[in-house]
This record gives C-alpha cells, sequence and structure tokens, in this order.
C-alpha cells in the first residue's frame, strides 16, 4: 500500500523574501525560490552625478576613517588610564573559583 504525500506548506522568508517548501514531516525544505529583486530605475543622464555622489561618500569615510585611526592612541590611553585608576580605586579581592562554590 502506498504512503501518502506528506503534506507541505509554502513559506515566505521575511529577510530577503524568497520562498521556500517545506516538507511538515520530514521537517526539511524541499525546493527554494529566490526572490527577483527589481533592477534599480536609474537615467543615464544622471550617471555622471551618482558617480560624483558614490565619489564624495568614499572620500568622506576614508578621511573618517584616517581622524578615528590618527587618534586611536590617544583613545586607547585614555581609556587604559581610567581602567588603571578604576582597578586602583577598588579594593584587591581573592579571585572566587568554581572549586570553591
Amino acid at each position: 500500500m502506498p504512503k501518502k504525500p506528506s503534506p507541505t506548506i509554502e513559506v515566505t522568508c521575511p529577510c530577503c523574501e524568497s520562498k521556500l517548501t517545506v516538507d511538515t514531516d520530514l521537517a526539511v525544505v524541499l525546493a527554494h525560490t529566490r526572490h527577483v529583486k527589481a533592477a534599480p530605475d536609474v537615467d543615464i543622464s544622471d550617471a555622471a552625478r551618482i558617480l560624483s555622489d558614490q565619489a564624495q561618500k568614499r572620500e568622506d569615510k576614508f578621511r573618517d576613517s584616517w581622524e578615528a585611526e590618527s587618534k586611536k592612541e590617544d583613545v586607547l590611553n585614555r581609556k587604559f588610564e581610567e581602567a588603571l585608576k578604576k582597578a586602583k580605586d577598588q579594593p584587591v579581592e581573592k579571585p572566587l573559583r568554581d572549586f570553591d562554590l
């Protein structure tokens, strides 16, 4: 006697909007269909402006990362000094080990 085919359900992924076909008895994905994204609506006449905007964004990100990297040593020194002050103010305690519990 042939076994009845197990029921399947179709689920849409909330992240990527792809469609999944899931077998409920086996709890496995039987099929996967990717969601087709529409191409961005861009005019060729705006291409020069878009490229210049992207170039400006790249320059801004590079400038920000350059400034962050140049200040990095000062920031780390200040964080170390603050942690050292905090460690000096706290009383010295014997560390608690799992074996002691």
